[in-house]
């Protein structure tokens, strides 16, 4: 048997003369079937069976050669190529057939439930309330890179206890609980911060501590007790600095003591003053450290309680107040049906309400007006309705044909996606109108949305898991040169960049070469760039030549595809290859080693580079080393957190490398110029993930074209965000959907979990 039979589609060799094609068809024939053969089968690919005149019959295996052939990873490194232009002109024309062959939208749609992030936001829109969902639900799966994916959000009878009991609670909170008893709630600074600074967002001039943001139940009295931690004491002249609500906090002991507060969110920062040297407004010029640390901070409470104060989620429920008795359940229905309206996202005919006020009455039997409400309430936090996202079919359709979603569902997915929450009130009323499918008014209210502060969403959602920030916020890299203080910054330093894109409506390419970054002063000198001084966040300006220019000069991206101990250009040239360029390498062969750090299979040399080059003498290693060694081995002068270094170990860092295109690396500036030649790649890849987490759903080979048609118009404007947004939301895929049942067991899951019981 060949060898190469072995290997992928992606690394097979082509036939080694070099001739000038005429035609696809000639193309295949000449650089090609070779391998790909119906008796060699390399990559489990024959192409002399598959028919190129009518792509569209064989599109999934043609989706795949063309996908390796745009990201030039055919013919392998070292094989002669055939001309530029004819490879150019073969992936246009094979494009452009199975765009012509592409049939309608033909996804099954799946239940999708709201995950854990988005019930915390839709909570925080509809009651004002921000609540701990970490606390309360278990963390949701994720598929795709994405826990938005509706595949992946599976639902349980221990699920529908935890929702029942997160209904029960919020609804408790949102009205003010009376019978409330005291407890304690613990806050504690991270493990890893460095306190001997100013920390962004405390008090200028202070050094150290934290910020606590607390819910306070009802208008009471509460205690605090704050912990000082290693050193803390050490120096007379430091004290304890305390603010509540940006306003200066004056107690008798600063250590342990007593307020009276009114019921709602309150942010208490507790930091370290040394009185000696005060620094006032010219702190961001002062690099003085001190001793000493806070720990953490207790609360407890409430003690002696009036009522439940005047809360901001009391405001967002109590749309009127009975005066009296007779005006009470008219109040109740007035209350629950606007609620209601915004929690199921759809107006309620006054059947849907019926359940609603069914549990208000229970609630009233049992304790009055707000307990009645405290009831229903609690009863809309796990209908059906509120937590699945439910699209209603048309009646007699065959399987599988595409329709229109309506207004109402079109404002849900769209709210969802750009938001992770539910429509407002505005996006509400045009769908309710049905207009929303105007393209004007629908153009309109995309700006709108992406205007607006809850788009940060996409930058907490969407980039937190397609660049693994969230990953970052729980690794532990084994080097003293790490804390959370740098943890923090890296994060920051990433979501504040695409935070731009999106605010200034710039081209996503701009991820791969922006001229600036964001930088505080910890993080610039961990970059060696002079100048930045202070802990805030501050836009500077990069040269053309830095290699922090774009994500793939930031620690964090650098950090989290590094192992805990060492670099990895393995991981890194993965990441990239799989998340910028969208050509995902195959996982390794049965039975190959592939740990590098001491098991015996290759020798610990100083430098990891030489340790992969004893990795790959192996043939089967090498054809897929090959591909990826070269991108991550580029960034080989940023060590394990990001840092830049000209050694590893003993050994001077060698970065060079030739791609799989044949393009030469030798830095991190070279790789970065090289993706940008291409960047039609990286903008097509980007296009693919947010379309991934704008459906909630994996993306198949029969979705391509329609990834290809975004990609067209996003070009008339530059590639800029709001264009690929826009084109997003205006194509077919996320304006229709098919006619198709779900599963017997989603809709067993999805049956009311409650009945007609009081919770």
């Amino acid at each position: 048997m060949k060898p190469l039979q072995l290997v992928p589609l992606v690394f097979c060799a082509l036939l080694p003369a070099l001739v000038q094609a005429q035609s696809g068809s000639d193309l295949i024939d000449t650089f090609c079937t070779g391998c790909h053969n119906q008796e060699d089968w390399a990559g489990s690919l024959a192409l002399d069976a598959l028919d190129f005149t009518h792509a569209g019959k064989d599109a999934e295996s043609w989706e795949k050669v063309l996908r390796k052939l745009q990201a030039g990873m055919m013919p392998p490194a070292g094989e002669q190529r055939p001309d530029a232009g004819a490879v150019t002109g073969f992936v246009t024309e094979l494009a452009s057939r199975l765009d012509a062959e592409a049939g309608q939208v033909t996804a099954a749609p799946a239940l999708h439930r709201v995950n854990r992030t988005e019930y915390r936001n839709v909570i925080r829109d509809l009651l004002a309330l921000d609540i701990d969902a970490e606390a309360l639900l278990p963390l949701d799966n994720a598929s795709e890179g994405f826990d938005n994916v509706a595949t992946s959000l599976g639902f349980s009878p221990a699920l529908i206890q935890g929702y029942t009991a997160a209904a029960q609670k919020i609804a408790l909170q949102a009205l003010g609980d009376m019978s409330s008893t005291e407890s304690t709630s613990t806050y504690n600074t991270a493990a890893g911060l460095q306190q001997d600074q100013h920390i962004e967002g405390l008090p200028l001039g202070t050094r150290g501590g934290m910020r606590v943001s607390h819910y306070f139940p009802l208008d009471a009295e509460y205690e605090f007790n704050v912990r000082g931690g290693p050193g803390f004491g050490r120096a007379p002249s430091v004290s304890i600095d305390l603010t509540l609500d940006g306003k200066p906090l004056d107690v008798d002991n600063t250590r342990s003591f007593r307020l009276q507060l009114p019921a709602g969110e309150h942010a208490l920062t507790v930091t370290l003053l040394d009185t000696s040297r005060p620094a006032g407004v010219n702190d961001i010029y002062s690099a003085y450290t001190i001793p000493g640390a806070i720990a953490g901070v207790d609360i407890r409470g409430p003690f002696a309680a009036s009522g439940p104060g005047n809360t901001a989620a009391r405001q967002q429920i109590f749309t009127c107040y009975p005066r009296s008795n007779d005006e009470e359940s008219a109040c109740a229905r007035q209350i629950l049906t606007e609620l209601g309206t915004r929690a199921l996202r759809a107006p309620l005919a006054e059947s849907e309400l019926a359940p609603f006020m069914d549990f208000y009455n229970s609630g009233y039997a049992e304790g009055g007006f707000e307990s009645g409400l405290q009831q229903g309430l609690a009863r809309i936090l796990i209908d059906p309705r509120f937590l699945f996202r439910f699209e209603e079919e048309p009646e007699a359709l065959a399987p599988g044909t595409a329709y229109a979603i309506s207004d109402l569902e079109l404002a849900s997915r769209l709210s969802f996606f750009l938001w992770s929450s539910i429509p407002d009130q505005a996006l509400l009323e045009k769908a309710a109108a049905k207009s929303l499918h105007e393209p004007a008014v629908l153009q309109a209210e995309i700006q709108r949305l992406l205007s607006d502060p809850k788009a940060n969403a996409l930058v907490e959602n969407f980039a937190g898991q397609w660049l693994r920030l969230r990953e970052l916020e729980t690794l532990t890299p084994e080097t003293a040169a790490f804390n959370d203080n740098l943890r923090a910054a890296f994060i920051s330093e990433t979501r504040l960049l695409f935070a731009s894109i999106i605010a200034e409506d710039r081209p996503v390419s701009d991820l791969l070469n922006a001229d600036y970054t964001f930088l505080n002063e910890r993080l610039a000198r961990h970059y060696d760039i002079a100048g930045i001084y202070g802990d805030y966040f501050r836009r500077v300006e990069l040269p053309q030549d830095s290699p922090r220019r774009g994500l793939l000069g930031q620690a964090s991206l650098l950090t989290v595809t590094s192992t805990a101990s060492r670099t990895s250009p393995v991981i890194r040239g993965s990441w990239i290859l799989e998340n910028l360029l969208h050509a995902p390498v195959p996982a390794p062969p049965p039975g190959v080693e592939t740990n590098l750090d001491g098991d015996g299979s290759v020798k610990l040399t100083s430098s990891v580079r030489e340790r992969l080059e004893q990795h790959r003498v192996d043939p089967s290693c090498n054809s897929c080393h090959s591909v990826i060694d070269p991108v991550g081995f580029s960034l080989e002068n940023f060590d394990m957190i990001g840092a830049w270094r000209e050694f590893d170990g003993d050994s001077a860092v060698d970065a060079s490398g030739v791609l799989a295109d044949g393009t030469p690396v030798n830095s991190p500036v070279d790789l970065r110029q090289a993706l940008m030649q291409q960047q039609e790649i990286f903008v097509s890849t980007f296009t693919e993930k947010m379309l991934t987490y704008a459906l909630g759903r994996k993306l198949e080979y029969y979705d391509m074209p329609a990834v290809r048609s975004i990609v067209r118009k996003a070009a008339m404007d530059d590639y800029r965000f709001a264009a690929i947004v826009t084109a997003i939301v205006t194509n077919p895929l996320f304006l229709q959907r098919n006619v198709a049942a779900a599963s017997e067991d989603q809709l067993a899951t999805a049956q009311d979990p409650v009945g007609s019981a009081p919770l």
